[in-house]
């Protein structure tokens, strides 16, 4: 954790917040420097590292746009790492709130790699975003 920390520090990023989450602890880190990076999780476990979840935001993006950047992702990591398996897609009317759910997922050694697209649309009101996930195994 205090390599984590002192890796972060060294990019200027800040962590926002620390939780504790059953035998877990989540740190959420902001200032990242790359593209579209809004926020990045990282979960501890027994003081080691186990996972990482890079969130995407595109404030000015339309959906054919967000679409278009999860096709070249999830083509990129198919090329890498062959064909990802499907493992959600959902879209759900059952409230106000529009919801979608799309993910696919790759095996790679001891890592299991995530990709996910998240939209909620309530009226004008739109929130996307996509996000990539590595997780031990």
């Amino acid at each position: 954790m205090r390599r984590v920390e002192d890796v972060l520090h060294g990019a200027k990023a800040k962590i926002t917040s620390r939780e504790k989450k059953e035998n877990k602890e989540v740190w959420t880190v902001e200032g990242l420097v790359h593209p579209g990076l809004k926020r990045s999780m990282f979960t501890f476990k027994q003081r080691s590292l186990v996972a990482v979840e890079l969130q995407y935001e595109y404030p000015d993006w339309s959906i054919e746009r967000y679409n278009q950047r999860m096709g070249e992702i999830r083509k990129y990591f198919d090329e890498k790492y062959g064909t990802g398996k499907l493992v959600s897609r959902s879209r759900d009317h059952d409230t106000d709130v529009i919801q979608t759910l799309v993910g696919y997922q790759w095996m790679v050694g001891t890592t299991m790699l995530e990709l996910f697209y998240f939209s909620a649309q309530h009226d004008n009101l739109v929130y996307r975003t996509i996000s990539v996930d590595y997780k031990a195994l």
